[in-house]
C-alpha cells in the first residue's frame, strides 16, 4: 500500500472513533449486593472504573466524555446513601484533580450545583478552575443533573435575552438552544452507553443525544473493563450514521461514518 492509501486507512479509522461518549453508569448497588456488600461499596468500586475509562479516552484522543453520576431524581434515595455519595464525590475530587491536570484533562461538573453542600460547591469550583487550561479530553460529570432541568435553564436564559432586547424571537434556532445548555461548546454525544441492563434514557442529555448511537449492556458499571468499552467502540465503528440521508449518499460523502 502506498503512503496515500495508508493515510486514507488511518483517516477512516480515526473517523470511527466517537468525538463524544456519554455514559449512564448503572449497576453499582447491584454489583455490591451480589457480593454481599453494602451498596456504597459498589459506588467506591465504580470510581475505579471511572479512572480506567478516562484513561482509555485520553489514549484514544476522544474529545469529550460525559458521565451521569447523580441525577436530580437521586435525592429520593435513602438519606444515608445520599450523604455517603456526597462524601465520595468530595473524596474523588480531592484525589483525582491533580491526576486529571497531569493528563491534560479538563473537568466540568454539569448540573445544579446549588443543591450541594457549600464545601462541595467550593471544591467543584476549585477543581474546574484547576483544570480550566487543559486542552485534551473534556470530562463532564453530570451531578444533580437532569435533561429537563437543562432544557428549562436554557429556555430561561433565552427568555432573559429576548426580554433584554438582545435576541429577536424569530432569530432563535436550534443552535441558540444548544448554546445555552450546560454542555455548550462541545459536540453532541456520538455514542450513548448505558450499563446495568436498563433500557431507558433516564432524563440524561435529552436534547444532546438526539442522534447518538445507543449501546446498552447488561454489564454492571464496576465490571465495565477496557475490554467491554472496546466492544462498545467496535460496535459503534460498525454502524452507519445517516442523519436523514440514504446509504448511497453517506457512501458518497467523505468524512461521515459508513459501513464500507
Amino acid at each position: 500500500m502506498d503512503s496515500t492509501g495508508t493515510e486514507s486507512t488511518l483517516a477512516k479509522a480515526a473517523a470511527r472513533i466517537p468525538r463524544h461518549v456519554a455514559i449512564i453508569m448503572d449497576g453499582n448497588g447491584r454489583w455490591a449486593q451480589e457480593r454481599g456488600l453494602p451498596r456504597f461499596a459498589g459506588h467506591k468500586a465504580g470510581v475505579e472504573t471511572v479512572r480506567s475509562v478516562v484513561e482509555q479516552c485520553v489514549m484514544l484522543k476522544i474529545e469529550a466524555l460525559t458521565l451521569f453520576a447523580f441525577s436530580s431524581e437521586n435525592w429520593r434515595r435513602p438519606a444515608t446513601e445520599v450523604s455517603l455519595l456526597m462524601d465520595l464525590f468530595m473524596l474523588a475530587l480531592n484525589r483525582e484533580v491533580k491526576r486529571l491536570k497531569r493528563n491534560n484533562v479538563r473537568l466540568r461538573i454539569i448540573g445544579d450545583h446549588g443543591g450541594f453542600p457549600p464545601k462541595l460547591q467550593a471544591k467543584i469550583l476549585e477543581a474546574e478552575q484547576t483544570t480550566s487550561e487543559c486542552s485534551g479530553l473534556t470530562l463532564q460529570i453530570a451531578a444533580n443533573y437532569g435533561g429537563r432541568w437543562d432544557l428549562t435553564q436554557a429556555a430561561r436564559n433565552i427568555a432573559r435575552q429576548v426580554a433584554a432586547g438582545q435576541l429577536e424571537p424569530d432569530a432563535i434556532t436550534e443552535d441558540t438552544l444548544s448554546g445555552n445548555l450546560s454542555t455548550k461548546g462541545l459536540p453532541d454525544p456520538d455514542l450513548f452507553i448505558r450499563t446495568g441492563g436498563e433500557q431507558r434514557l433516564s432524563n440524561f442529555l435529552l436534547w444532546q443525544s438526539a442522534y447518538a448511537e445507543l449501546y446498552l449492556t447488561n454489564v454492571l458499571w464496576p465490571d465495565f473493563t477496557p475490554a467491554v468499552f472496546n466492544r462498545a467502540l467496535q460496535d459503534f465503528a460498525g454502524r452507519q450514521r445517516r442523519f436523514g440521508r440514504t446509504t448511497e449518499q453517506v457512501r458518497q460523502h467523505s468524512g461521515n461514518f459508513s459501513d464500507d
